[in-house]
């Protein structure tokens, strides 16, 4: 009877261990499914005001803590609290007993904490180390082929291996303090076990226990000290929960969640940008200074000037992407931040100069990932002269183009990314060099998209070094060194090349804005 209760009892511990393994498997997936809601936008903010923090490296810490809080790390500790009872029962076996199991106890809880204690600094040095040679990795696999073709594989691959080197220095010296700690737990719960089969023996012959308590004090030992030893075996996985956990809060604490924002009429594309000032991440250098201009809606304005001159920055501030040190941008009357940047980011089109393509189809990426009608995104194509080039590819508009649209080449990307930087016909398009890569046939499409355009009253901003699409400007914003120098028009901005060169109206036409930059006050 004994034996069958003892087989009942075994019974329901495997059908609660079975039930509490799946409680706390639903729980992780609710835990990932309400954090992965929140914490992609902060990473996304958190890149762009940081492009080398390492943002991105937060979202694999969500698998951390989720794989923490559903194995066999917290089932460690949920365990651990029953120590006490066990502990209470060798008291009631034996006063020995008991001090002889609570001292095993705390020596080892000690130990736990030693092993954190010696452990922390190196485990985040490693973590530190890690991220690092990741960025770094990363950042450098991108650029493969000048890698390749320059024979740079040699001198990079040191440089990976260094910092990788230091991740392994610095996880080795933990793990070796860890397995320490470890080793020396192992040999006190073993001879803690020792010690109290020999106390209960002693304790038998003096008759003042049981042969059977003996053996029942061994088996509640077992039971107090075994959550405590796998504790400290888990500590590593712990330890990285909770660094996981401290830099998903910090990011969350830097980083407030986008509020809920009243949706505001269509935009008309009316922009306006006053005193406007931005700086490069995490210093205080300007790189925009006291920007002022307007851009009525259905205007077309060029943005000229040499390199460096911050055509580039301030187009990425008009859409949202470089935050503002001081003054504001308005479109339609209400600055950037009371834009739902939902709503706004449909009836905004934006071609940055490195053009980013993602993994999918031609299709797709047109259709900015939305549900889309086959109509618009087809419409697009053409207004960006790209439709007849995606026929000639094998599945045409279902062609998978793979990371970055690797499969297709640099022209290639550019006109895919102007056709998604049109698609759905946004009120406001925003160009930046958007001929850099394009051949004669693509320019043509191009100048052809921003007249359409202009045609249908939709407002356009264009960043070029080439004086060929002035033509379809109404307006050309001059700059250099953050600033503007001058917002003229494209007859008056052309007058000093035309009568530096009449003979040769062909060779000033195809010059480079930059040229005659300096000639406009």
């Amino acid at each position: 009877m004994i034996s069958l209760i003892a087989l009942a009892m075994l019974m329901v511990y495997g059908i609660m261990e079975f039930v509490r393994s799946r409680m706390l498997v639903r729980a992780g997936l609710q835990f990932d499914d309400v954090l992965t809601n929140t914490i992609f936008p902060r990473v996304v903010k958190a890149r762009l005001a940081n492009p080398n923090g390492g943002a991105e490296y937060i979202l694999s810490d969500i698998d951390k803590v989720r794989e923490f809080l559903t194995g066999q790390g917290i089932l460690t500790f949920f365990d651990a609290l029953w120590v006490p009872l066990f502990l209470v029962i060798c008291y009631l076996f034996h006063p020995w007993l008991g001090a002889i199991a609570a001292g095993g106890a705390i020596v080892i809880f000690v130990l736990a904490f030693l092993n954190d204690f010696t452990t922390k600094k190196q485990l985040q040095e490693a973590n530190n180390a890690v991220q690092s040679a990741n960025q770094f990795a990363g950042a450098v696999l991108q650029n493969a082929e000048v890698i390749k073709s320059m024979g740079m594989e040699k001198p990079l691959g040191e440089r990976w291996q260094d910092r990788h080197a230091t991740m392994l220095t610095a996880q080795a010296g933990a793990s070796d303090k860890a397995g320490a700690v470890m080793a020396f737990s192992k040999f006190i719960r073993m001879a803690l076990q020792s010690a109290i089969l020999g106390m209960g023996a002693y304790l038998a012959l003096q008759q003042q226990v049981s042969p059977g308590v003996m053996i029942a004090a061994s088996i509640m030992m077992g039971r107090a000290l075994s959550p405590v030893e796998q504790s400290v075996a888990q500590w590593k996985q712990f330890v990285a929960a909770r660094q996981a956990s401290q830099r998903m809060k910090r990011l969350f604490d830097s980083v407030p969640a986008d509020l809920e924002r009243t949706e505001l009429p269509k935009p008309v594309g009316e922009i306006s940008v006053e005193q406007f000032t931005t700086l490069v991440p995490g210093t205080r250098t300007p790189l925009l200074k006291g920007i002022n201009f307007q851009v009525p809606a259905g205007q077309t304005l060029a943005v000229v000037g040499p390199s460096g001159s911050g055509k580039s920055t301030l187009l990425r501030s008009l859409v949202g992407v470089q935050p503002a040190a001081n003054g504001t941008i308005r479109i339609d009357g209400a600055e950037l931040s009371q834009w739902n940047a939902e709503q706004l980011g449909q009836h905004l089109g934006y071609l940055p100069q490195d053009v980013k393509l993602f993994a999918g189809t031609i299709a797709e990426n047109i259709s900015r990932f939305r549900d889309a009608d086959s109509d618009d995104v087809v419409r697009a194509a053409k207004m960006a002269g790209v439709h007849e080039m995606i026929l000639h590819l094998k599945d045409g508009y279902e062609t998978q183009i793979g990371d970055n649209g690797h499969q297709l080449s640099g022209g290639q990307r550019q006109r895919v990314g102007l056709a998604r930087a049109l698609f759905g016909l946004p009120q406001i398009v925003i160009l930046d060099e958007p001929n850099s890569n394009l051949d004669n046939d693509g320019e043509a499409a191009l100048t052809d998209a921003i007249r359409s355009l202009k045609e249908i009253g939709i407002t356009v901003i264009v960043a070029t070094h080439k004086t060929n699409l002035l033509a379809v400007c109404d307006k050309v914003l001059v700059m250099q060194d953050g600033a503007v120098r001058a917002l003229t028009t494209p007859r008056e901005l052309l007058k000093p090349a035309e009568s530096v060169a009449p003979k040769n109206p062909a060779k000033a036409a195809a010059a480079p804005v930059v040229n005659n930059v300096v000639n406009v006050q």
